[in-house]
């Protein structure tokens, strides 16, 4: 490379002759000459030769256009079938070639949020059991949510995928976020838009807050990239070296990371946050004074037994309400009954994510000793006292 250059100088710079040239370089004048004469620079070449993998070039390419998705393992062994024995190497090096041509990706736009605009929500799914006490654990979610323009987040630890859990993490995520955007964003979760459209619980959350609602296309989580990018955050950066021992302490170490990471410098908006958040809580309509009701309310007859049973649970009922019926309230954090009739409490305990299990209030249990010992003594009867004098007159002396 070095003479080649060299010999083209001194012919097309300094004019000499290739006689001259040939003297001070000692090279051959019909080298020099193919070096003046050449544009290129001279390269190392040698004769093609076929590679093990020309044959299957055709078959590769209709493997690809009938299933695009394939793996190139899959495709090495489907060809190896029909007498391939390359390597994996120059298999792969062709079809990293091969398919943007045969199966173009999808493309995306950049996407710019209005402050207030939106609020995508979605579900995490820990990748392990959360425990629960009574020495058991359970399967949880997290429903999360990130704003457009700050990437503010939150989120809130749920056991059941059903609306009313669903609906009370939306409130508590909103509550963290301090305001109300003008849509919120969720995909087909079957207790929100199964179909694509809205439930009728789902579309009554929104009712009351105001709020729009956008439902996503099926099997398009690229329409939430934002929310996507933070669930694999917390799978790389939350979850790992992460002790848990209880549904409170989970929730607390979510939200201190919450707020943590939202101090950070977002690398896609460059900015924080967490200053971002302040500013866009100014273009945010204010929370209600009271969110939502999302509690379960059904009512019952007290039994015989007096227990009500909850997601496997039994939770004891005051005994002197049995036969009345009673209005149940399930909320995240209690089980609570209030006898329709008169307005007095009939029960309220601290709910259990753990299974299988009664709770009995110990006042309940103490109302319903008593009652078994009056029924044990039967009723009062009063037995007249009569003089001796009397049984004397009665036996002959």
């Amino acid at each position: 490379m070095e003479q080649w250059a060299e010999i083209r100088r001194m012919h097309f710079v300094e004019g000499l002759a290739i006689k001259e040239i040939a003297r001070r370089t000692g090279r051959d004048r019909k080298t020099i000459r193919r070096a003046i004469r050449s544009p290129e620079p001279p390269r190392y070449r040698r004769a093609a030769r076929a590679s093990k993998l020309d044959p299957f070039r055709d078959e590769i390419a209709r493997l690809l256009r009938a299933e695009p998705r394939i793996t190139n393992t899959r495709i090495r062994e489907l060809i190896a079938e029909a007498g391939y024995g390359g390597a994996k190497t120059i298999l792969d090096d062709h079809l990293r070639e091969l398919r943007p041509i045969l199966c173009p990706k999808r493309t995306y736009q950049r996407t710019v949020y209005r402050p207030g605009e939106l609020c995508q929500f979605d579900l995490f799914e820990p990748s392990y059991e959360i425990p629960v006490g009574h020495g058991q654990t359970r399967r949880g979610w997290v429903v999360t949510c990130e704003l457009g323009w700050s990437r503010a987040g939150a989120g809130a630890l749920v056991f059941s995928k059903q609306a009313p859990d669903l609906l009370w993490g939306m409130s508590r995520c909103l509550r963290k976020l301090g305001g109300l955007p003008e849509t919120v964003v969720w995909d087909r979760e079957g207790a929100i838009a199964p179909k694509g459209r809205p439930t009728d619980p789902f579309a009554g959350f929104c009712g009351a807050l105001a709020v729009g609602w956008l439902i996503l296309e099926a099997a398009d989580p690229e329409s939430k990239g934002a929310l996507e990018r933070r669930h694999r955050f917390m799978r790389t950066n939350f979850e790992p070296a992460r002790p848990i021992a209880s549904p409170e302490h989970y929730q607390a170490e979510l939200d201190a990371w919450s707020e943590r990471v939202d101090r950070r410098t977002h690398r896609g908006i460059r900015a924080v946050p967490a200053e971002r958040l302040e500013a866009e809580r100014g273009r945010m309509r204010p929370l209600p004074a009271e969110m939502p009701d999302t509690d379960r309310r059904f009512a019952i007859r007290v039994a015989q037994q007096p227990y009500l049973r909850w997601d496997t649970n039994d939770y004891s009922l005051d005994p002197r309400f049995a036969g009345r019926r009673v209005e149940v309230r399930v909320s995240q954090r209690e089980i609570s009954a209030v006898c329709l009739d008169s307005g007095e409490i009939a029960a309220r305990h601290r709910r259990s994510f753990a299974k299988q299990l009664t709770f009995t209030d110990p006042a309940h249990q103490a109302a319903l000793e008593a009652m078994r010992g009056d029924r044990r003594r039967g009723p009062d009867v009063e037995v007249e006292a009569r003089p001796l004098d009397r049984y004397d007159a009665l036996i002959p002396a």
